[in-house]
Parts: structure tokens; C-alpha cells; sequence
């Protein structure tokens, strides 16, 4: 099934899996995802800041295959050409990259747009502008992005009051520290190294998804 932000709920924002192959230690990120995708996730982006683009296209189709047999959607990190030329349900920018609106000029009026925001007034604006979601972050210290800014339970908790669209937090967010986001007004979680770092990645999925379930 495709997707788009017609048929996007805040279900499938719940446990949201940010790839990454810096922890794929020998795996393929085919068979981590699947994993990903066995113990629970609701939503998958491909993340990738090595590949050339013929690999990224390569991979980004056998991705979107996989999730496809799940039925979750897929979008893909920054790169709006390539999720134009594979079709795939959506993209995610950050604030450095191309301005919401500008995706949706390029996108067209169903894809999904998600961008990556810090205060009340780059939320207020992204939604604006055509967004279908938010990642707000980083709420915890995070090693995953370096120039990840932490943003703070109450601005966090702002955001989730200013907007009407779904907010994902995002940064740092362990099954451990999870529950300190209680109350905060978020409709999921996006993770990196809390499933993918994980050795048995189905039981670290589904047993963070419990603990997410309980907070939102």
C-alpha cells in the first residue's frame, strides 16, 4: 500500500525508525530494517549521508519494497529529488534544508512532509508552509547528529499545544528515559541507536513501542 498525507495518522507516527548504517556491524540494512519492521515500527526513513545517488536509488527502492509488505510508510532524509524520482510517500527536511513549502511545490499536494524543528515559531511556520508532521528535538543528548540542538520539556511540550499537526520527538530517546516525556503532548517517538544499536533489534523495537504506548 502507498501512503500519503490523506491516510497518515498519528498511529503511524508512534515508533518511528530513523536508519542509519553506522551501526549495521557486518548486517545489511535490508535485514535490520526487517527487524525493525518484525518487532514493530510504524514508520521507517532512510537516512543516508554516504551513498552516491545510484546506491542511495538502490537501495531507497528496496526499502520502500520491504515496508510496502509491512504496510508502513517510508519517506527519505533531505533528499526530495530522489523521493520524487522512486515515488516514495514522502520526505523529511531539516531547518537547513529546502523550506517546506518549497518540497510541497516540488513533492506535489499528497506526499508527506516532515520537517525537523526546535522552537514554537519554526513549528507555527513549518505547519504553515504545508507540513503533514514535526520532529522536534534533540529532547535527550544524542550522539547520532552532531549539531543537534536539545530542546527542552517545556518547549517541547509548546509545540505540541501550538500546532495541530503531529509531533515526533526526537534525540537521544532510550526505553529507559522515554517516560520522562509523560504529559508532553507528543504522538510518537523517532529513534536511531535505541533499535538499530541493539543486538536483538525485534525485542529492542517492540519492548520501546510498550514503553511509548504507555506515554502518549
Amino acid at each position: 500500500m502507498k501512503f500519503d498525507r490523506n491516510t497518515l495518522t498519528k498511529d503511524q507516527l508512534l515508533l518511528y525508525a530513523v536508519t542509519d548504517r553506522h551501526w549495521l556491524n557486518g548486517r545489511t540494512l535490508h535485514s535490520v530494517v526487517k527487524e525493525s519492521l518484525d518487532g514493530g515500527v510504524t514508520f521507517v526513513q532512510l537516512r543516508e549521508k554516504q551513498l552516491d545517488e545510484a546506491h542511495f536509488m538502490e537501495e531507497a527502492k528496496d526499502l520502500q519494497a520491504l515496508c510496502r509488505e509491512y504496510n508502513v510508510p517510508f519517506i527519505i532524509n533531505d533528499n526530495v529529488d530522489i523521493a520524487l524520482a522512486m515515488d516514495a510517500d514522502g520526505v523529511h527536511v531539516g531547518q537547513s534544508d529546502m523550506e517546506a513549502g518549497d518540497v510541497r511545490a516540488k513533492l506535489g499536494p499528497d506526499k508527506i512532509i516532515g520537517v525537523s524543528t526546535q522552537t514554537v515559531e519554526q513549528a507555527i511556520l513549518a505547519e504553515k508552509h504545508g507540513a503533514d508532521y514535526l520532529g522536534v528535538g534533540a529532547v535527550f543528548p544524542t550522539t547520532s547528529k552532531d549539531d543537534a540542538a536539545e530542546v527542552s520539556y517545556d518547549t517541547l511540550k509548546a509545540i505540541c499545544e501550538a500546532v495541530s499537526i503531529p509531533v515526533v520527538a526526537i534525540g537521544g530517546i532510550t526505553q529507559g528515559n522515554v517516560v520522562k516525556l509523560t504529559g508532553s503532548g507528543i504522538d510518537g517517538v523517532a529513534v536511531i541507536s535505541a533499535i538499530y544499536a541493539q543486538k536483538d533489534i525485534k525485542k529492542a523495537t517492540a519492548d520501546l513501542k510498550e514503553a511509548v504506548k504507555a506515554i502518549v
